[in-house]
């Protein structure tokens, strides 16, 4: 018996033995371990979204905002899981017996799913709190989907969320912010859009995401298992900053005005394209900047796309040759560097051979005295190369360097081309016959403007900008870095050439005086400006398309006290930009509506009257 006993207490030490061995073993060794991953399945982390900054125009017009909503989610196995459970649960307090209970089950579920499917849209509808159509197929097979979390609608209004959350069990109403762009089309161009999860994916949206976009914040707190929040658990609670708003330089008005300008130029020359940009003369701010086609964010985009429209901003993307409109150049350099004056007589021959290759005016002509001020007011190839000859090659290289181009402008937008310029070492024989007139280089319409303003400006070329401020969350607003200024030419010479280039919109009468662009002319105003018409490179020749142009223009107004630069380009016109396609192969007209447009909205002083005709053409 004894021996009996002593067995029995033997072994339940060594049983206790054990268990305090397995105890010591789980407290020190897995201990540390299986408590934190108690702790991780306890913790749920929330993130507290910040709100993405405000775009404004210049005179504090929103441009696009942030709405808050909600979005009605779902965990679709979960949710019939619990369904299940619960009506399991009431068939058996109804008495029913469990051959009952299987046989109805699923049916029961299926039930409670479509008629989800079917009173969620129309809750919505009543309410009236989104756009769109929400189907109740749509709706039922993501109910049904074997999958542990989906969208069933997004953009909804918190209000409306909460009671549907409320209403249907395992529906939840998670925060979501939508991006509004209350002008559609309008300057969509620059301001580009934000993708479903917020983040900036063109236009401004993109380059400037950093500053828009703000620094979410987050917290965290302890659930049971069934999914409550334990009381007091809430710790590393950060908060959220939210982003900045950005004042840009754009005038809507004018914006908008341009744009549906454009849309009409584009339907009567039945072109391919057309843009502008217009600059303050003053400071190099773009008030408008705008293209065809732009894409409407708050529309269907696939059929937007299918239909050719995009998000594009093709007046900084896609460089062109620019043709005579870079003539200017020449122009100021020959003036600059005392090669010729306003009014020296040139003998203009109809062609001219130079460096290895024959250059003739789109006339012809025999041996015409044309001024300096009548070369460009004529805009004649030959002339201009008369005249690039005095400066050399080295110099008008330096000249085009000091216009900015074959580099971007670094406006604060993404995808800016550099245009195409060769580079000075890889000039052979014939590029400079076609530099000087406008071919063998290609740069975009905003980078023409920039050109223009130099020279409205005093010479003083002022590198173009769109961001005007930034505002802080705390309210605190950072103007914009001074852009880089470059003293291109003397005030003398730029107010020269100025006054030369009204030339291009003067009208005779007789037609021997005429400029180019005198359809480009504003009453009442004396306006400065050049026309360009570059032929098009055929892609199934490789030479020059002789059918196919784009069509260009650059003009200052007004030219006696310059307030604006406005720099236009029509790719591939049929006929005119005017109705019925009237204008002539000539995008003057659209400078003569932005401009006219502009010193009427503004209330500018009209101009002293011309006391005589600008000589072109020597008698």
């Amino acid at each position: 018996m004894v021996r009996r006993m002593q067995l029995v207490l033997g072994l339940f030490l060594v049983i206790a033995v054990l268990l305090v061995g397995r105890l010591a073993w789980l407290q020190v060794v897995w201990g540390p371990d299986l408590a934190a991953r108690a702790q991780e399945q306890r913790a749920r982390i929330y993130v507290d979204p910040a709100r993405r900054g405000e775009v404004t125009d210049k005179r504090g017009n929103q441009l696009a905002y942030t709405m808050q909503a909600r979005s009605l989610t779902v965990s679709p196995q979960l949710l019939r899981r619990e369904l299940a459970q619960q009506q399991d649960l009431a068939m058996r307090i109804d008495g029913m017996a469990r051959a009952d209970i299987d046989a109805q089950l699923d049916g029961r579920v299926e039930d409670i799913l479509v008629t989800m499917s079917e009173e969620i849209p129309r809750m919505i509808e009543d309410s009236g709190a989104i756009t769109g159509e929400v189907k109740a197929q749509d709706i039922l097979e993501k109910l049904q989907a074997e999958t542990s979390y989906e969208v069933l609608v997004r953009n909804v209004d918190p209000d409306v969320a909460a009671e549907i959350a409320s209403t249907f069990h395992g529906v939840a109403a998670d925060h979501q912010d939508i991006r509004q762009y209350p002008n559609g089309a309008i300057g969509e161009n620059v301001i580009g859009k934000v993708s479903m999860d917020g983040q900036g994916q063109f236009g401004l949206e993109a380059s400037s995401d950093a500053i828009l976009s703000g620094i979410n914040g987050r917290s965290t707190e302890d659930v049971s298992t069934d999914g409550q929040v334990i009381p007091g658990t809430l710790r590393d609670v950060v908060p959220p900053v939210d982003g900045s708003a950005v004042e840009l330089t754009l005038d809507l008005d004018l914006q908008t005005y341009v744009q549906q300008l454009l849309e009409q130029a584009k339907a009567n020359s039945q072109a391919r394209s057309a843009e502008a940009v217009v600059l303050d003369v003053a400071t190099g701010q773009v008030l408008a900047m705008a293209n065809t086609d732009t894409i409407d964010p708050n529309g269907n985009i696939d059929r937007q796309l299918a239909a050719g429209k995009d998000f594009e901003n093709q007046t900084i993307s896609h460089p062109f040759e620019p043709g005579s409109v870079a003539k200017v150049i020449t122009a100021a350099a020959t003036i600059e560097e005392g090669l010729t004056t306003p009014d020296e007589v040139h003998e203009v021959p109809g062609s001219i051979h130079m460096a290895g290759v024959t250059v003739a005016d789109a006339w012809e002509h025999g041996v015409v005295p044309y001024t300096t001020t009548g070369i460009f007011g004529k805009s004649s190839n030959v002339g201009t190369l008369m005249l690039a000859d005095r400066l050399g090659e080295d110099a008008y290289a330096d000249y085009l360097d000091r216009f900015g181009i074959g580099r971007p402008t670094g406006i604060e937008l993404p995808n800016e081309s550099a245009g195409l310029l060769p580079a000075r070492e890889q000039w052979s024989g014939g590029t400079f016959a076609n530099l000087p007139i406008g071919q063998g280089m290609s740069f975009t319409t905003l980078q023409m403007a920039s050109i223009y303003q130099s020279l409205a400006n005093d010479g003083l070329r002022i590198e173009p900008r769109i961001i005007a401020s930034v505002t802080g969350p705390d309210g605190k607003v950072t103007d914009s870095p001074e852009p880089k200024r470059t003293q291109v030419v003397s005030p003398q010479t730029a107010e020269t050439v100025v006054s030369m280039f009204r030339s291009v919109m003067q009208d005779d009468p007789g037609g021997v005086q005429s400029g180019t662009g005198f359809n480009g002319a504003v009453p009442g105003y004396q306006t400065s400006g050049k026309t360009g018409t570059a032929q098009k490179v055929d892609p199934n020749t490789g030479a020059y398309s002789n059918s196919d142009y784009w069509i260009t223009f650059a003009g200052i107004a007004p030219a006696d006290d310059p307030r604006f630069v406005v720099a236009v380009m029509v790719d591939q016109p049929r006929s005119g930009v005017e109705q019925g396609g009237g204008g002539g192969q000539s995008a003057a007209p659209l400078f003569r509506d932005i401009a006219s447009w502009l010193l009427n909205r503004d209330n500018i002083p009209t101009s002293p009257p011309m006391e005589d005709l600008l000589i072109l053409h020597a008698q």
